[in-house]
């Protein structure tokens, strides 16, 4: 969630208060990328912390954390010890609601 208001201060034209890097800002050329992509995280970080619709929370994060560490691990590593912690931490909470996702993988869903 903190990253995501940190990325509404680049947004405005105003000094990010947490480093930001500036190839990953660099790549959304389009600022609806940036304000949907930032919304999502303030929207979703709201929903894990009041414990509301965890699953769909870290559903939605899991391609926005992806993307995160393929940004500083290819293209920018100034961050990437935040990155590795960001995967650590959504891996700990697909781990701990597992349950919820495991029947995503069933190869013959039931139909009602």
């Amino acid at each position: 969630m903190t990253a995501g208001v940190n990325g509404y201060f680049v947004i405005f034209g105003l000094e990010p208060f947490i480093a930001t890097s500036p190839k990953a800002m660099a790549l959304f050329e389009f600022k609806y990328l940036l304000i949907f992509e930032k919304s999502l995280e303030i929207i979703c970080g709201l929903l894990l912390i009041i414990n509301q619709f965890i699953p769909l929370a870290i559903a939605i994060l899991l391609p926005i954390v992806a993307n995160i560490l393929m940004l500083h691990l290819f293209l920018d590593q100034s961050l990437l010890p935040l990155a590795i912690f960001l995967v650590l931490t959504h891996g700990y909470l697909l781990f701990f609601y597992r349950k919820n996702f495991i029947s995503i993988f069933d190869r013959k869903p039931n139909s009602h």
